[in-house]
């Protein structure tokens, strides 16, 4: 099962990720975390969903190729979370409700890549991740 524990996540993730929660709540958002770290194994499984098993496709990525399964020294190292925002104690998955863009906008401000943004080659709303560059 993957994680959801920002303790996974790469270090320069942990205080974004604990920063983006506290102004997600400042700005009248309750964010929960889904998923920091997925293994490989996990990753292959959500990459077949809308291919070879039903549902639609959620990810482009195969494992290996997702920020979810990085490691450092074969611990979990996830350079990405995904979240959704709780409306009334129960996720909220309509992209067109107003937290979302909240979200998106705090994350960014924090320096997150937001796959939201309209920018984004494959839009993924639950989905921020260091930028690029990080090792």
């Amino acid at each position: 099962m993957a994680s959801r524990r920002i303790e996974d996540l790469h270090p320069d993730l942990q205080p974004l990720c604990n920063a983006f929660l506290r102004q997600c709540q400042d700005a009248g958002v309750d964010a929960l975390i889904t998923c920091t770290y997925r293994s490989g194994q996990e990753q292959d499984e959500l990459y077949a969903q809308g291919r070879t098993k039903p549902g639609p496709r959620v990810t482009n990525a195969r494992a290996g190729q997702s920020a979810h399964n990085f490691t450092i020294k074969e611990e979990p190292a996830a350079r990405a979370f995904d979240v959704v925002p709780l409306v009334g104690g129960k996720p909220m998955w309509d992209a067109k409700h107003l937290h979302w863009q909240i979200m998106g906008e705090i994350g960014e401000a924090l320096g997150l890549t937001w796959y939201g943004n309209p920018r984004a080659k494959f839009r993924e709303f639950p989905h921020f991740e260091l930028a690029k560059g990080y090792q």
